[in-house]
């Protein structure tokens, strides 16, 4: 008996510890949603159920605007990062160097409060005017690294024969890689942009630096807000930030997947 319980408690240990860990990382986030349906200015207790909290938040011009800011930030971040990490990948991939790798991925492993003072100081030396360029400029800098590690990891499961089969056709390097190369890490690409565009909409240290004054994001909206208090509009704007956030990865898994089994049809 003692040794049937000892193994009942071994099997249950890890669902057990799971549960907890999960418990940890996902029960605030269904407080936040949970109460930006308060009726009631404050988040001290629940009162009753109302959608006036978006209504408020839809007729929110302050917040309108930076939510608009921070999705032309963050889609035009995430475009130049998804064009130039997949050249970074495809290099650190082809031509493996340390250098490249630490000058590629260093952004990754700075810290984000180094990486926007250093990012401040530098356009303030270049006599850079701070706004929308700067903040869209800093995200492409620390998003190359993302996209890259993605890309390269999609390029070293590829089979190289391909490419190779297809320069051997008379196929320059960048009809192979167009027709050939780019097809198949598609869904890396594709991933690469995903994150890219999810790291840059939330990110809050490195816009707070490079920002300047009277350039607004979401996330320093949402700041300015709660140094006076949570209120249900907060709720309400973090709610619908981790339902684009959601809906961003219901998309990678539906197009990762098509894209593959397009691959694996065989040739006609």
């Amino acid at each position: 008996m003692p040794d049937a319980a000892a193994a009942l408690a071994r099997r249950l240990w890890l669902p057990l510890a799971a549960g907890i860990g999960y418990a940890f990382l996902y029960v605030p986030l269904v407080i936040v949603v949970v109460y930006s349906f308060n009726d009631s200015r404050l988040n001290a207790e629940w009162v009753g159920f109302t959608l006036r909290w978006y209504d408020a938040l839809f007729h929110d011009a302050d917040m309108i605007f930076a939510a608009g800011n921070s999705l032309l930030i963050a889609a035009s971040a995430s475009l130049a990062s998804t064009l130039l990490g997949t050249a970074a990948g495809v290099a650190m991939h082809r031509y493996p160097s340390r250098l490249l790798s630490f000058l590629v991925l260093a952004p990754i492993a700075i810290p984000e409060i180094l990486m926007g003072v250093s990012l401040l100081i530098f356009f303030v030396l270049l006599n850079f005017t701070l706004g929308l360029v700067s903040v869209a400029l800093a995200h492409i800098a620390f998003c190359i690294g993302f996209v890259a590690i993605v890309v390269r990891a999609r390029l070293a499961g590829m089979d190289e024969s391909l490419t190779e089969a297809a320069r051997d056709c008379g196929a320059t390097p960048w009809k192979a890689f167009r027709y050939v190369t780019l097809p198949l890490i598609m869904p890396g690409v594709i991933a690469g942009a995903l994150m890219a565009f999810t790291l840059s909409i939330d990110d809050f240290v490195i816009t707070f630096f490079t920002a300047g004054a009277g350039t607004v994001t979401l996330p320093l909206q949402i700041y300015s807000m709660i140094k006076i208090a949570v209120t249900p509009e907060v709720n309400a704007v973090s709610s619908l930030l981790m339902l684009l956030t959601l809906a961003l990865i219901i998309i990678a898994s539906k197009v990762s997947p098509t894209l593959l089994r397009s691959q694996e049809e065989p040739a006609p």
